[in-house]
């Protein structure tokens, strides 16, 4: 009998995470990835995409939008912080500028890009299959002139290496008080709103959208402002050249 108990709730903790990662697309943080970095990597810009790799490290670490992305053993993963916890992304939700990463800014690339152009992404469709290549249909092209800029790096997290390095609910507080980019991939968001991380609060997000927010209320006061003027024109003419023949006549 504990034996088809332990058998039941196994089954039942499986289908629960199975549940939770074709919902939101990230399965749950603290997935061991094998990487166990001591600092902060350096991370370079990837020409003409809004990415950034890591060239001093053997491995396929990436900065998106925000998260930093790992490709590791066939799977994607995903953290707010360089050195995890690491939620498992599947490949149906990894994000399109992810995805076209060229095959030359992976530094331990597996041995089925061996062959690729290293300028261009990886045939994720052939590895991955025709059903992902359905589901992801042109993944593969865009208007090159109206990529993104890239998201800021979070280099705070510099000063937190070795035993400093916070807990998940630490790296909460820490972000929340220090980076305040929201992401714009709804994976990335998704993955904010399940470690729950703060989004922008409503007076900075007037701020950030400048002159755009305040025009609204301009157009109104000069509207009031002109409304408030004299009247002017043939009518208000008309009363002074009255108000100056009542004069002569006295």
């Amino acid at each position: 009998m504990r034996y088809l108990w332990i058998v039941f709730c196994m089954l039942l903790g499986s289908m629960t995470s199975a549940v939770a990662q074709v919902s939101i697309g990230i399965g749950i943080p603290g997935v061991s990835i094998g990487i166990n970095m001591p600092l902060y990597p350096q991370l370079v810009a990837v020409p003409g995409y809004p990415v950034y790799y890591a060239p001093q490290l053997n491995s396929n670490f990436f900065f998106y939008d925000g998260m930093y992305w790992v490709y590791q053993g066939d799977n994607w993963y995903t953290s707010s912080w360089y050195n995890g916890p690491w939620g498992l992304v599947g490949p149906e939700f990894v994000p399109l500028y992810v995805l076209r990463i060229p095959v030359r800014y992976y530094r331990n690339p597996p041995g089925y890009f061996r062959g690729w152009r290293g300028d261009a992404p990886p045939r994720w469709g052939e590895h991955w299959g025709n059903d992902w290549e359905r589901q992801r249909n042109g993944w593969d092209r865009w208007n090159r002139r109206a990529t993104p800029a890239p998201a800021p790096l979070p280099r705070y997290q510099q000063r937190y290496s070795g035993e400093r390095y916070p807990q998940v609910e630490q790296q909460r507080s820490i972000q929340g008080q220090n980076y305040r980019y929201q992401p714009r991939d709804n994976v990335a968001r998704q993955h904010y709103q399940e470690q729950g991380l703060p989004r922008a609060s409503a007076p900075q997000q007037r701020s950030e959208q400048g002159g755009s927010a305040g025009q609204p209320h301009q157009r109104e006061s000069a509207g009031q402002e002109q409304r408030q003027r004299p009247q002017q024109g043939p009518g208000r003419e008309r009363e002074k050249g009255d108000e100056r023949g009542q004069e002569r006549n006295k």
